[in-house]
This record gives structure tokens, C-alpha cells and sequence, in this order.
């Protein structure tokens, strides 16, 4: 293999770019600071005119075009869990590796969701804009317009069973909650096994005093929550999403929020980023709105550029890759 010229466009810990510039020429331009990405046939062209024999990418899409335009790459490392926007295929028919970084941010969303459940149930924000817009006047005021609820005691439902509901499932009982759980793909014993309790989705809505979302952004998961879901939760009980802005309706949510038929709500997706001003979302009541922050983590950043670098290195010494997306790649090289 000729010696590693890489090309990382997805933002990078400065201590794994130490580690890669040992080990190659490395071109840096966060897609973050550019604030910009590539057409697929622009970046295999970059590649190809700078001799780049490394992609690492967060944002950008590596699609056949660029495999295409590419005939020097050697390796791609895609810093999400998610593999939607690379050709596997066509890597795979080209001998290329593809890794990815399962788990990059499953700390940092738990820690969100956990976050905004406490900011519902205490009204953080409705009491820091009137204490900002100097609206506490009265010493008693917060204990008789603001009381809250707590967490401990409470039940957090958690809709689908992955790395970050595990996580939120384990934070939610350190916490002093009890939670049920709802995932069709895991078995009852493994989500029992945490310390939650296995549920149908009808029994988590009508029990939960907490809902979190932590689904795929699926055709199955479309707007799971719907008009019906939201009848089915408590009157008293709030909606968090940080998974897939998909999964809730929104005209069905901003309606069981203007009738009162859930206390609250908290999203950091949604089905259009960055939200329309047209949204209702923006008017609805009792409504906390996050900027897809979930993974907007130095942790993430410094998580994912370990792995990808971990997975380079591996490469080189000709050991096994520990997250490789497309095994098939190595009947390619092989011929």
C-alpha cells in the first residue's frame, strides 16, 4: 500500500489527529467549519486529484460516484452508527473497508433525555424566563405556580431497547425511577435483566409517567405516536423524543398539548431540520424544543475519532476490524 494520505472532513479530536498524522498525510476540514458538504462525484474527484487513500467522514454521503472517481481509496471510516449514507456495495465489489462508530453518542442522547425529563418536571425553563423577564415579585410564588414533580418514585416508559434506551433505562433507575420497557426486537429477559420490566406499547402509554422515544428512523416507527398513542398516555404524563423526528406526529402532538392531555413534551428531532417557522411545534404550550443536540458532545467527538483511528490502525497491522460494516469486502480483495 502506497504511504496513507487522508482526507477527514468529519470533526476530529485533536489527540486521534496526533495519532493519525503519525501514521499519514492528513488534510483536516471539518464539514462543521466548512459548513459544507461534497456531491458525491466532487469529493471522489477531490480524492482522486489529491491522492488521498483515506475518507473519513460524518455528514458527507460516499456513494458509488465516489468509489468510482476513486480508484486509490483504500479505506473509509464513517463516524456514525448509521450506515445509510455510504454505498456499501459498491465498496465492498472494490475490496474497500467500511467502519463506522456504533455508540459514538449513546452517553451523550441518554444524558439529554434524562436532562430534558428534569427540565419538564420542574419547569426549569418556564422559571428561569420568569426570573429573567423579572417577573418574581412574590417570594412564595414558585412554590404555589411551579411546583413540579420528581423523577424518583416516577415510571419512565422507554420505547425501543437499544444502546441508548439501555442507557436511559440505567440512569432513569439510578434515579430512583421504575421503569417499562417496550422493544419488539429484545427479548423480555434481556431488558428484565437491566432492571426494567418488558411491556406492550399500550401498557407503557397508559402506565408511564415518562415516555421516551429511542427508535429508528423506519417506515414501521412513522408516526408512532399518533393521535391514538397520545390518548392512550396519562393526562399527567410528559413525551421526550431524541431518537427520530418521524416517530411523532406533530399536528397530534401540538393538539394533545393545547387540550392538556399530556403535561409536557420535549423534542430534539424532527421531521424537518431545522424546524419551519411555519411550524406549529413552535407555538404549541408546555413544549421544550432542542436543536438536535442529543450527540453535541466533546465526549462524541473525541469518542468516534478514537474508534475510526483504533480501526486504521488495526488495518494496517492486518488485524481484525472490530466495526466493520461490509465484511464482504475482503472476497474483492482476495481476487
Amino acid at each position: 500500500m502506497p504511504p496513507l494520505r487522508a482526507l477527514v472532513l468529519a470533526p476530529f479530536d485533536e489527540a486521534a489527529l496526533a495519532r493519525l498524522r503519525r501514521i499519514a498525510d492528513v488534510t483536516y476540514e471539518s464539514w462543521l467549519e466548512a459548513q459544507r458538504l461534497h456531491a458525491p462525484d466532487e469529493l471522489g474527484a477531490r480524492l482522486h486529484d489529491g491522492g488521498y487513500n483515506v475518507l473519513v467522514v460524518e455528514a458527507d454521503f460516499v456513494f458509488e460516484e465516489v468509489f468510482e472517481a476513486a480508484p486509490g481509496l483504500r479505506f473509509v471510516g464513517i463516524c456514525r452508527n448509521a450506515l445509510t449514507q455510504a454505498d456499501l456495495e459498491a465498496a465492498s465489489e472494490r475490496g474497500i473497508p467500511v467502519v463506522h462508530t456504533p455508540g459514538r453518542n449513546t452517553n451523550a442522547v441518554a444524558e439529554l433525555t434524562v436532562a430534558l425529563m428534569l427540565a419538564l418536571a420542574r419547569g426549569i425553563v418556564r422559571a428561569h424566563t420568569l426570573v429573567a423577564g423579572a417577573g418574581w415579585r412574590d417570594p412564595a410564588l414558585g412554590y404555589r405556580a411551579l411546583r413540579g414533580r420528581e423523577v424518583a418514585g416516577a415510571t419512565v416508559g422507554v420505547v425501543g431497547f437499544g444502546q441508548i434506551g439501555r442507557a436511559v433505562t440505567t440512569k432513569a433507575l439510578a434515579l430512583g425511577a421504575s421503569v417499562l420497557a417496550y422493544d419488539p426486537l429484545v427479548p423480555s429477559r434481556d431488558i428484565e435483566a437491566l432492571g426494567a420490566r418488558a411491556a406492550t406499547l399500550d401498557h407503557l402509554l397508559a402506565h408511564a409517567d415518562f415516555v421516551s422515544l429511542h427508535v429508528p428512523d423506519s417506515e414501521p416507527t412513522y408516526h408512532l405516536i399518533d393521535d391514538g398513542a397520545l390518548a392512550r398516555m396519562r393526562r399527567g404524563a410528559y413525551l421526550v423524543n431524541t431518537s427520530a423526528g418521524s416517530a411523532v406526529d406533530p399536528d397530534a402532538l401540538v393538539e394533545a398539548l393545547t387540550q392538556g392531555r399530556i403535561a409536557g413534551a420535549a423534542l430534539d428531532v424532527f421531521e424537518g431540520q431545522p424546524l419551519p417557522l411555519a411550524s406549529p411545534l413552535l407555538h404549541a404550550p408546555n413544549l421544550l424544543l432542542t436543536p438536535h443536540i442529543g450527540g453535541a458532545t466533546e465526549e462524541t467527538v473525541a469518542r468516534h475519532s478514537r474508534l475510526i483511528v483504533d480501526e486504521l490502525e488495526r488495518f494496517l497491522a492486518g488485524e481484525p476490524l472490530q466495526h466493520l460494516a461490509n465484511p464482504d469486502y475482503r472476497h474483492a480483495r482476495a481476487r
